[in-house]
């Protein structure tokens, strides 16, 4: 089976008319998955066992036309929790957690018969923007093993690259799904906030969380985010507006002959050479097609990623108190007393990236520095909520790039943590604001030959004319049809 040679809905049919059983699916992806692992380590946790057992009894069963998932190998990040199936958060926190309970969105799929492959790599409880701060090992790039795959959804990402699966679940905090999905060259959709459950996520910053895909084609995106959204009563911040077939909507007849396309200056500046060539072509080839093309301003861009990481970091800090070393996970051995569980468990159990935005979360909360920090930074946030307001009143979506650069080399940029947070520069916006977001494949750098990403950010609760926009820029364009060779030959 090569998954670059098929899509959902055709695995679906053949899976439904018996062309090929499940059992025999899933039996090849992980023959696959195991034969490009030991170079890319996308996964964490394989779920091998349980997996082909799952596809003997759908088998058994059949498969029903509504079920599209059913007998259908997918895989999902290990920050989303997998009844009995290990959820480590890529941290010696979790090494050995194994939930009671499945993530509303794992329910929802196991409702429709997905087989769950496995949990993949990502940074740290999510924090980061290569996969290089996890505590087991770093993801690699399968366009070009010495990169890194992006994070902080790096080995969802890396997994559906290399063609192990059609489709992976991914967080995306501040850039984690679509930063990952430009450095690969694939589909990363982040849905409007509230628009998926957050129940049964390992929490980061809980207002700027949500989950998507990370899929190979625009198609396939919007039928497994459909299939994962809508109001759950665990979740407050869910929302209750009617979930749309976005599907539905994209065909041959899908035009953006008079989309009104905003392109905001901010979005050029810093951004490498290579990728403003590939981003501008891709404009061009817009415009050809009849969209309107204008240049806007969003002001407080440049604000975006301090104002983001003092808010985000403040979340984390009050999210991640409950790692205490007394209810679960990770508790450090021949303590003396309450407060050493306390400090030695988070200092054993925490990696060095979570260990700084704690702290940096808790000065910004704390007394005396509220108002200067948290409060200012909270300000900030509504200012660019108020830019998007404002460029949407006149435009349908704003483009730009999803990166600066493309794929850095792994151990490049680690040790700089300020270099490092100035890579979501271009995504974290989108996340302050709540906005549906996705990456698609824009082209290849004419320097290194690594993937571009071309950002498509939508009205609140308007994913259909993000997935229209990208459903035509990728239906008459080939960067989605290469696939990359392990070892970077490309």
């Amino acid at each position: 089976m090569d998954f670059y040679q098929t899509d959902l809905s055709q695995l679906h049919d053949d899976l439904k008319n018996k062309k090929i059983s499940a059992t025999e699916l899933t039996k090849e992806t992980f023959d696959h998955i195991k034969e490009n692992e030991d170079q890319v380590k996308a996964f964490i946790t394989l779920n091998e066992d349980e997996a082909m057992k799952k596809a003997a009894e759908i088998d058994q069963q059949g498969i029903n036309d509504d079920q599209l998932t059913a007998g259908i190998p997918l895989a999902v990040k290990d920050n989303i929790l997998t009844k009995g199936l290990k959820t480590t958060a890529a941290s010696k926190m979790l090494e050995k957690f194994k939930p009671v309970y499945d993530a509303t969105v794992v329910e929802k799929l196991n409702n429709n018969g997905f087989i769950n492959v496995g949990k993949t790599n990502l940074d740290e409880f999510a924090m980061g923007s290569s996969t290089e701060n996890s505590a087991f090992f770093t993801t690699h790039n399968p366009w070009d093993l010495t990169r890194v795959p992006g994070g902080s959804s790096g080995g969802s990402a890396a997994a559906v690259a290399a063609g192990d699966v059609l489709g992976a679940l991914g967080t995306d905090t501040g850039g984690s799904i679509r930063m990952p999905a430009s450095f690969n060259g694939i589909v990363g959709m982040k849905p409007t906030y509230g628009r998926v459950s957050r129940w049964g996520i390992i929490a980061f910053g809980s207002s700027f969380d949500q989950v998507g895909w990370l899929t190979r084609t625009v198609k396939d995106n919007a039928l497994l985010t459909q299939m994962i959204s809508g109001n759950d009563e665990h979740d407050m911040t869910s929302s209750r507006k009617e979930v749309p077939n976005w599907a539905a909507q994209l065909n041959d007849d899908t035009s953006v002959k008079g989309l009104r396309i905003a392109v905001p200056k901010e979005y050029f500046e810093g951004i490498n050479d290579d990728v403003h060539e590939v981003i501008k072509s891709a404009l061009a080839h817009l415009e050809s097609l009849g969209a309107v093309i204008d240049e806007v301003s969003l002001p407080h861009t440049k604000y975006g990623v301090p104002a983001y990481y003092i808010l985000a970091s403040s979340e984390a800090s009050s999210n991640l108190q409950r790692y205490d070393g007394i209810r679960y996970g990770f508790r450090a051995e021949d303590v003396k007393n309450i407060e050493d569980v306390y400090v030695r468990s988070r200092t054993e159990g925490f990696g060095e990236e979570v260990k700084r935005r704690i702290m940096l979360g808790t000065f910004s909360l704390s007394a005396g520095f509220y108002d200067a920090y948290f409060n200012k930074a909270a300000k900030v946030r509504r200012l660019i909520a108020q830019d998007f307001e404002n460029v949407f009143k006149d435009y349908d979506v704003i483009l730009g790039a999803t990166g600066a650069s493309t794929a850095f080399k792994i151990g490049a940029e680690i040790n700089d943590p300020q270099t490092m947070y100035m890579n979501d520069v271009l995504t974290v916006p989108v996340n302050m604001a709540g906005l549906p977001a996705m990456s698609i494949p824009a082209g290849f750098s004419s320097k290194n030959g690594m993937p571009v990403g071309l950002q498509i950010i939508g009205k609140p609760f308007d994913e259909q004319t993000v997935y229209n926009t990208a459903y035509v820029f990728e239906q008459t364009t080939d960067a989605h049809k290469k696939a990359p060779k392990l070892g970077g030959q490309n």
